[in-house]
């Protein structure tokens, strides 16, 4: 195509060259661009892609998209823009044909909560008989293909790329997370939703390479709202009403009171099909009746309300809520491993005290025996984390298996001892086994009837880091194998 046809509408602020040049390749990585790419120039937080533009000129590039004055060689075509972010983003969703108009887009933007509600989502639409595909912080997902993710969300180019795939493997509807850093960096920038979300927001994602106020991770996640058709917010959340204002579509609630749009009442904590959850009364415009969700918790329950208000506005049934819903696992997000033995086995994520004391307060419910937590620190980060979340644990389990996380460049033996430095003190019972595989192999081969089994801190993760060296280790698996490696159990009994 030509140039000029990825500059359509584009806010020019110089332009010298050729704008007719013929351009079958996009790129921001000067390591990809050559004859016949636009060379997109991205000030990053690493590097500046401006610094580059002589060695892609050397590669054959000879159209170059800036934000600042370059050197650039003669004969080659510069157009200068204010924002080469959003410029990239511009390019890109014309390069692909504007992908996010072909599909039903769904947006989920909050703290907590995206990667469960965006799964719950997927497997409703998928019960509806949608072809629906996910971009997320786990994983992207087109069809049966998966690959896992680097960040939330992809750098625009990239997000362009994936939906223009999904349109072509025949999808019909995207569900994706999206991240306050894609925003507030215009990754998503003229991508078309149908319906945004917004789960809830707490002081979280501040720093030198993140948001530098609380204002500004609150504002970027606001930019959403005025980009999409309806707007779903959970109307129990603090900050609710930022979002509320700042939606330009058609306004939608979600919570436990008596005036929101999507709503569930008659709450009881119920287990089916071994799957422990929640199940509700659902009320919304579309349809009402009682549902079940087959994950645990408060925090669970905000998320199937938001899922089905998703699935209302995207058409689908109350059986199409009933069975995604039912069926919905998200790995390493209380994620269960099955078993016969009478014990329950779970893999979560939660990685700080915050997380750790939700989970463990809300599974407390579900536990007839005892509440038995693994988990560990992960190196090269703040220490107080490895404080908060060892008296975490020994206040609320009643028995902690303390072990490796990921101790990168750290001495293992370093971070239990400041785990235990808080631990201890609760009186909590507990056991350090550093070698995690082992830790998990002890906790599931020691667990008795009625006991859940909590192995925390790295759910979906499939690896291990070490000083040197990163390993396969993925917590599900160890779980999974450590259940087989048990005695066959007794018919009519339990271990």
């Amino acid at each position: 195509m030509r140039l000029s046809e990825l500059l359509k509408d584009l806010e020019i602020v110089q332009l010298t060259g050729d704008p007719g040049l013929e351009v079958d390749a996009v790129a921001y990585d000067s390591r990809k661009a050559r004859k016949g790419t636009l060379f997109v120039c991205i000030e990053g937080f690493v590097t500046d892609g401006h610094k580059y533009v002589a060695q892609a000129a050397s590669q054959g590039t000879a159209a170059f998209l800036v934000q600042k004055a370059v050197e650039a060689p003669a004969g080659t075509t510069v157009i200068r823009v204010a924002d080469t972010r959003k410029g990239l983003a511009h390019v890109s969703d014309l390069f692909f044909g504007h992908p996010s108009g072909r599909l039903h887009m769904i947006g989920i933007t909050g703290t907590k909560g995206k990667t469960t509600t965006s799964y719950m989502v997927r497997e409703i639409l998928r019960a509806a008989g949608r072809r629906t595909g996910l971009i997320g912080t786990i994983a992207n997902i087109i069809g049966d293909e998966v690959v896992y993710a680097s960040r939330t969300t992809p750098e625009s180019y990239d997000l362009q790329a994936l939906l223009s795939d999904m349109v072509s493997a025949g999808m019909d509807s995207c569900v994706m997370e999206v991240s306050s850093q894609g925003l507030a960096l215009d990754r998503v920038y003229r991508t078309e939703y149908d319906t945004g979300v917004f789960t809830n927001l707490y002081n979280d994602h501040i720093g030198p390479s993140e948001h530098a106020t609380f204002e500004d991770y609150a504002e970027a996640k606001a930019i959403l709202f005025q980009r999409c058709r309806n707007a779903l917010v959970n109307a129990d959340a603090p900050h609710a009403g930022r979002y509320l204002a700042a939606a330009t579509g058609r306004l939608w609630t979600y919570g436990l009171g008596l005036d929101v749009d999507v709503r569930a009442s008659a709450i009881e904590k119920a287990v089916e099909g071994g799957r422990v959850g929640t199940r509700f009364h659902l009320d919304a415009p579309w349809f009402s009746g009682t549902v079940f969700v087959g994950m645990p918790g408060r925090f669970n329950l905000y998320n199937a309300l938001a899922a089905a208000g998703c699935a209302g506005l995207a058409g689908c049934t109350l059986d199409d809520v009933r069975a995604g819903l039912a069926d919905a696992t998200v790995k390493g997000r209380v994620q269960p491993i099955p078993n016969d033995r009478g014990f329950t086995v779970v893999v979560d994520y939660a990685h700080n005290a915050a997380s750790l004391e939700s989970l463990l307060q809300t599974l407390r419910e579900y536990v007839d025996g005892r509440l038995v937590v693994v988990f560990g620190c992960g190196g090269d980060r703040a220490k107080s984390r490895r404080y908060e979340m060892g008296e975490v644990a020994g206040r609320l389990a009643d028995f902690t298996y303390v072990t490796s996380d990921n101790p990168r460049t750290e001495n293992p033996a370093d971070i239990l001892a400041d785990i235990l430095s808080t631990l201890v003190p609760t009186g909590g019972a507990h056991v350090v086994v550093p070698d995690r595989r082992e830790a998990i192999l002890r906790s599931i081969a020691e667990a008795k009837k009625g006991d859940m089994v909590v192995i925390a801190g790295k759910g979906h993760e499939n690896y291990q880091i070490f000083a040197g060296r990163t390993i396969h280790f993925d917590d599900a698996e160890i779980a999974a194998e450590a259940l087989a490696a048990l005695p066959p159990a007794v018919p009519g009994t339990f271990a």
